[in-house]
């Protein structure tokens, strides 16, 4: 249950201005990529670009992301690629097909030097079975090549996670778990439909470390039903009790027509754009006086986090898993969703799990979308990422970089100048830098290089 400390202890949230809520008011991408997914292009079946796979060189370290499409229960919020599994059965026929698909991409892929970041997401990995996810484990390890050095990552869900799926993280060697908390308010978990305790949560923290698990991430969001900032800073603050080593803090983003289930909640129980802005800065500033350190848009570490580190030393990278210090250049997608990145371009498996499932059973990559990257989408995507990462990009250089002339891109620096004035960067030369006060509208200034966003900035949530 949350503590019955008084909220008046606390600062109160900083409020936005006129122009902070006009630009926090647009529909823009979160930038895990540049192009984002939305330009996604069909690719399957003999359009499939498979030479992408053996084009791996022999010194590349790669990655993995493993999509496992259930949870066990369905949260209300939720925008994932997920379904519930009602009966066992379902999940452990989708478990053969991915090991098969497993033994698929590991004859696809050209040489490289093993896996160096292996992430598994969904969905909620622990609605498999603690037997099945060891076996998976172990056929990714034996395929792929996992290196001795290598991040082993897993999204859980804390309330669902027993101590046998505990015992088989700590024998498969996971080293980081990220627990979805998203809010410790018991008001704010009905009306999302996910239950969880504070008691709960704290069991499986000391378990998973007790395993050996030696990195925790947690969850949390704001613009939940019925949140304010008063809650969102005692789930914060409750969340600083358990230590985790990051935490990252996303905004819910409504979108009923897309995800049918979010019409469960009530648009009553929002808060407007001022209200979800009241909201992110009373988490931000609960997180800094506890000591962590910003990261990028929504993260923050403690100072001795390797993400905190990558930081601070201008290597922090973005991707589909958000902000990370893998920089290996190579993303392998295994499972019905999910995204893979190479130097060509990227790929994205079929989305419908008895889409990806025959694909799979025919011996084929499941391929069904893709999007080559010309030398202006990687200007574009580095200068974004750098923006997205550092706050700060000298876009001259990264032309020159890039082979281009220095002012390809003034049109988009130029683009910027109502976003200067309004506070959200400043502008030298083509030298761009967003304060600490443009942070959390960044994705603003980072759009100004996204010649793609007019197409279908509808399908994006808000800024904040």
């Amino acid at each position: 249950m949350l503590s019955t400390s008084k909220t008046t202890d606390r600062p109160l949230s900083r409020s936005a201005t006129a122009a902070q809520l006009r630009h926090a008011s647009r529909n823009l991408p979160r930038y895990t990529s540049y192009p984002t997914a939305l330009a996604f292009q069909p690719g399957e079946g003999a359009g499939a670009p498979v030479d992408w796979f053996a084009a791996t060189r022999a010194e590349d370290t790669i990655s993995a992301y493993v999509h496992v499409p259930f949870c066990r229960r369905l949260c209300w919020y939720c925008g994932c690629n997920t379904t519930v599994a009602h009966e066992y059965d379902r999940i452990d026929t989708f478990q053969q097909v991915l090991e098969r698909e497993i033994d698929l991409l590991a004859r696809a892929l050209g040489p490289h030097a093993g896996v160096a970041h292996l992430h598994f997401g969904g969905g909620s990995p622990n609605a498999l079975s603690p037997e099945h996810f060891l076996n998976l484990a172990n056929r990714l390890y034996d395929r792929l090549g996992l290196r001795a050095d290598a991040e082993i990552a897993v999204e859980l869900d804390p309330a669902l996670l027993s101590d046998a799926f505990v015992d088989a993280l700590g024998e498969a060697g996971v080293t980081r778990a990220s627990l979805g908390v998203q809010t410790f308010d018991p008001i704010v978990q009905e009306k999302v439909n996910r239950i969880q305790p504070y008691d709960r949560v704290a069991a499986s923290a000391e378990r998973l470390r007790a395993q050996g698990v030696r990195g925790l991430n947690f969850d949390l969001m704001y613009g939940l039903p019925a949140q304010n900032p008063e809650n969102v800073a005692e789930s914060v603050e409750l969340a600083l009790t358990l230590k985790p080593d990051r935490i990252a803090v996303f905004g819910y983003a409504h979108v009923p027509w897309m995800k049918k289930h979010q019409v469960m909640i009530q648009d009553a129980d929002l808060a407007d754009v001022a209200g979800r802005w009241a909201q992110a800065e009373a988490a931000d500033q609960a997180l800094v006086a506890g000591g962590y350190v910003r990261i990028g848009l929504d993260h923050y570490a403690r100072p001795e986090d390797p993400l905190a580190i990558a930081a601070a030393e201008g290597r922090l990278r973005r991707n589909f898993q958000g902000y990370t210090d893998d920089p290996a250049p190579v993303l392998v997608p295994v499972g019905p969703s999910s995204i893979g990145q190479f130097r060509e371009g990227f790929v994205q498996n079929a989305v419908a799990t008895d889409t990806w499932g025959r694909a799979v059973l025919k011996g084929e990559l499941p391929l069904a979308r893709k999007l080559p990257l010309s030398a202006e989408d990687r200007l574009r995507a580095a200068i974004i990422e750098r923006l997205m990462c550092d706050l700060a990009v000298d876009v001259g250089a990264v032309c020159q970089a890039h082979g281009v002339n220095p002012g390809a891109l003034d049109a988009s620096v130029a683009a910027l100048a109502e976003a200067e004035s309004d506070g959200l960067c400043r502008i030298d030369g083509r030298r761009i830098e967003i304060p600490e006060g443009g942070r959390r509208l960044m994705r603003v200034v980072a759009a100004a290089f996204d010649e793609r966003l007019p197409v279908a900035q509808n399908r994006h949530a808000k800024a904040v």
